[in-house]
């Protein structure tokens, strides 16, 4: 009678896909920051009614948010090389830069920057709204310029506000990375495929990848916890 579970092939397994995961880490991490850069501009475009990018920022969330992940990654995988090659035909630009050289981890990423963007736009523009409008009118007051206003007194309380949906965005991008491997990116989704492509057992291989997502999303938490009450506890050391 076959086990149910091969628990040796199992701890095989963890150890095959593990090796993968900096990478998917890395994917996480870069279109992340990426992300926030891109939905800090989209908000403050909303904010402050900047005409045109006003428009183009809603029709830009709009967009993203009415449209599968997996739809955008392969518009990005087809489409950056097609431009690419329209700048080296018709302009002369970018020549150094071969249209098949493109990495897919570079796709993957820009993909998930632009996902990003729209998703964190939301979450920052509702952050910087929470803010007292008061403390703006206070501080143009003693003669702050709005930039100043911005990034001294706005932007700090708004990351605190903003920190809870900022990381459950994180732990949904780590778990989103799965569907690179659709583009060519060999991520621990990619490696547990090809190790069950092999006919030695896709039950244990996703089994070892699900408990790899699972403990690498919970470290995360737990840090996230951590940084969130540290937060909160200078917040009432200042107040």
């Amino acid at each position: 009678m076959n086990k149910f579970i091969d628990f040796n092939f199992l701890f095989e397994s963890i150890k095959m896909i593990i090796v993968y995961l900096p990478l998917t880490l890395q994917l996480t991490f870069i279109s992340m920051l990426l992300g926030l850069i891109i939905g800090l501009f989209t908000a403050l475009t909303r904010i402050y009614k900047i005409a045109v990018l006003k428009q183009l920022s809603t029709f830009y969330i709009s967009y993203i948010r009415g449209t599968p992940l997996l739809v955008q990654l392969y518009l990005v995988y087809y489409g950056v090389p097609r431009i690419l090659y329209i700048f080296q035909t018709q302009y002369d630009l970018f020549d150094n830069i071969s249209v098949n050289g493109i990495s897919p981890e570079f796709i993957a990423t820009i993909a998930f920057a632009i996902n990003l963007g729209a998703y964190l736009s939301e979450t920052i523009r509702a952050a910087i709204e929470s803010v007292d409008r008061g403390q703006f009118e206070a501080a143009s007051s003693i003669g702050l310029s709005q930039t100043q206003i911005m990034l001294k007194i706005v932007l700090p309380q708004a990351a605190v506000a903003a920190l809870p949906n900022i990381g459950n965005t994180l732990i949904s991008t780590i778990k989103d990375t799965s569907l690179v491997f659709t583009i060519t990116v060999i991520d621990i989704m990619a490696e547990a495929k090809i190790i069950g492509a092999r006919g030695l057992g896709y039950f244990e291989v996703y089994i070892a990848v699900s408990l790899i997502y699972w403990a690498t999303c919970m470290i995360i938490v737990k840090f996230l916890n951590l940084y969130e009450r540290h937060l909160k506890r200078y917040e009432r050391g200042i107040v």
